[in-house]
């Protein structure tokens, strides 16, 4: 179906998590992250002390930026030639900031790339909910539309592999993707796992057959409430004790960037058991701005414009417009930071 020219989106909005810039931000940032969910405050002073470890600057803040200058000279180009606006669900600037300048801007159609990969609660109707209270907040704001998920679009899938051979050893590996953890109620509501489970199958398949396991992170909330396992600690741990001597490729799939869940889970905490294990460990990058991923992202806008919608693997490539009710919290929401 062709759109009209006034049917046509003319600016693009990355919609992203959001972090602290500096120390003093990161108290107000997770306690805005966590409100109304009855987190305690001794939490927060732990998740605090992981952003003081790296000087108080979440490294989403710089990845963030870095995605929308390369999406600006992408899209300037190979079209279509529309503004990039960034807005977060929490950290500056907001959501609704990045509304009101795009209506002072005279921006009357928009599409929204969220800075998601895969299709959950926390990846996909959060971002839904958050944009839609953005928007009524304020008045005049431009229609905002959110681009699919990219999970099984080729160019995200080659960004991969090309992010793990930017680390892959010179002899047999084994691939260990992770992805956030979800409460197991949660993730029944959605695609996400099977999601991962098609990407992971799909890049190791690119890679010659590696052999691979899918593993979470990341993991919050009370302990009775089960979520998708095995974290990835404890598979380290069982890795060792089978004996394991391949090296073992850690690769963040379920992240488009690094920030703290990576950073702090992966480089700190994974590295460290690794090490007293006596594991060979390496950890592939993020997509982050690779050429390849940018690309992908200006495919899903030239698609709003007529163009191709090219998917990999068994399963098809998810809506324009998600269904309402798409991606249920289930009876526990995970405190995410």
């Amino acid at each position: 179906m062709s759109l009209t020219l006034d049917e046509l989106p003319d600016a693009l909005l990355v919609v992203s998590f959001g972090g602290p810039s500096g120390p003093d931000e990161v108290r107000p940032f997770l306690e805005s992250v966590v409100r109304g969910r009855g987190v305690p405050p001794e939490r927060l002073d732990v998740v605090a002390q992981h952003y003081a470890h790296f000087g108080g600057r979440s490294p989403i803040v710089d990845a963030t930026d870095a995605l929308v200058v390369a999406l600006r000279e992408h899209l300037a180009a190979d079209g279509p030639e529309i503004p990039v606006y960034l807005g977060n669900r929490h950290g500056q600037p907001l959501l609704a900031d990045a509304m009101t300048r795009m209506r002072d801007d005279g921006v009357q159609r928009a599409l929204a790339f969220v800075t998601s990969a895969f299709s959950s609660w926390s990846g996909c109707r959060q971002y839904l909910d958050a944009i839609g209270e953005a928007w009524s907040a304020v008045p005049g704001a431009p229609r905002i539309d959110k681009l699919r998920a990219c999970w099984n679009h080729p160019g995200f899938l080659e960004a991969s592999r090309l992010r793990i051979q930017e680390v892959l050893p010179d002899e047999p590996s084994l691939l260990l993707f992770t992805g956030h953890s979800l409460p197991v109620a949660q993730a029944a509501g959605c695609a996400y796992e099977d999601q991962l489970r098609e990407a992971a199958r799909l890049l190791s398949e690119d890679l010659g057959g590696l052999p691979w396991e899918l593993v979470w992170q990341s993991r919050s909330g009370p302990p009775q409430v089960p979520w998708l396992e095995p974290d990835v600690l404890t598979a380290l741990d069982g890795l060792a004790a089978r004996g394991e001597t391949r090296p073992i490729v850690l690769v963040p799939l379920g992240f488009l960037a690094d920030h703290m869940e990576v950073v702090w889970d992966l480089d700190v905490e994974a590295a460290e058991r690794a090490a007293s294990l006596g594991l060979r460990l390496v950890r592939a990058p993020t997509v982050g701005t690779h050429p390849a991923f940018i690309a992908t992202v200006g495919d899903l806008v030239r698609e709003r414009f007529g163009a191709s919608r090219p998917v990999r693997g068994r399963l098809p490539a998810l809506p324009d417009i998600c269904p309402a009710g798409c991606c249920p919290p289930g009876p526990r929401r995970p405190v995410t930071r």
